[in-house]
């Protein structure tokens, strides 16, 4: 309780909660915002709920509020738009600067800088009208498709030959006019959530799906999350150290999450970091937090306090 008064006389305003939006994730974004509103207002912390999808958001914000915690997924609530828009009214808010978050978003350049840094990741190329398909087809094998700046699984295919990989392009492209391949791995798929400088513990995810897409995540109940995730502790640990590794490089703080393959070799490759991971029913983070012993109000209101203590 002491934690929360602590909050509580920091905060000069209500809590702006930003979700909604227009992004492909709208509905995904909207159910973390009732929980993330939930979470504040079963501790008595003053909020208002705003969806940034209305004409009105920002100047609602600007008149009202210091301080906002974002729950908007893909497009520009993870793109660092709407975090400049609030650095430039001087309100604070949660997770990452405008820069990690136009970083992490875009896979390919997220992608560039962990090469740069000698971080595995799966090999890539990026997709346009006049890529010889047939050709990756031969030099990767079997690829995932993927929009270079979208979540939770949108508009990704798999494809092992040239007609399906020209397939999957289009429908990516969709969504996103920048399209990434990226070489299959075949394997474990972990996550890692990171919280206030360290990672949680790491979930292992299965699905009978051909991977862990958007029904996998937000439908399926048959989805399964393993944690602990089945590593031994030695290996565990090197894979939260890549997570952290993979993290910072990308200048991202407060919270966010790592996706990991592990090959059958037992290699890990680095997939993606998530810089506003989801907060639904179905969501790894509050999981990964529960394992940690961190109840999902406990979660909310850590996220929220690490943004008054930048």
């Amino acid at each position: 309780m002491s934690n929360v008064i602590d909050l509580n006389s920091q905060l000069q305003t209500p809590v702006a909660v930003l979700f909604g939006g227009r992004s492909a994730e709208r509905d995904v974004s909207l159910q973390s915002g009732e929980a993330v509103l939930a979470a504040l207002r079963g501790q008595n912390i003053p909020v208002e709920p705003i969806d940034s999808k209305d004409n009105d958001w920002l100047e609602r914000v600007a008149n009202n509020h210091h301080h906002a915690f974002i729950a908007l997924h893909g497009g520009d609530g993870e793109d660092g738009t709407i975090q400049g828009a609030l650095e430039n009214l001087d309100i604070s808010y949660t997770g990452s600067g405008v820069t990690a978050s136009a970083l992490a978003m875009d896979k390919v350049r997220c992608k560039y800088l962990w090469q740069g840094m000698d971080l595995p990741t799966p090999q890539f190329a990026e997709l346009n009208d006049d890529s010889d398909l047939a050709e990756i087809i031969q030099q990767f094998g079997k690829v995932i498709v993927k929009p270079s700046c979208e979540g939770s699984s949108i508009g990704m295919t798999i494809a092992t030959t040239a007609e399906e990989l020209s397939a999957a392009y289009i429908a990516a492209k969709a969504y996103d006019d920048s399209v990434m391949v990226e070489q299959w791995v075949q394997g474990a798929e972990f996550t890692v959530a990171i919280l206030g400088g360290r990672a949680l513990p790491a979930i292992r995810l299965e699905t009978d799906h051909g991977f862990y897409d958007y029904d996998a995540k937000y439908i399926a109940d048959d989805t399964r999350y393993i944690c602990p995730c089945g590593l031994d502790k030695k290996l565990e640990q090197q894979l939260q150290e890549l997570a952290l590794a993979a993290f910072t490089s990308v200048g991202c703080e407060g919270w966010g999450r790592v996706d990991v393959m592990q090959d059958e070799q037992g290699n890990f490759y680095l997939l993606e970091v998530n810089t506003v991971p989801g907060m639904t029913g179905h969501s790894l983070v509050p999981m990964a937090a529960k394992a940690a012993g961190i109840s999902f109000e406990q979660l909310v209101t850590e996220i929220l306090t690490l943004s008054l203590n930048k």
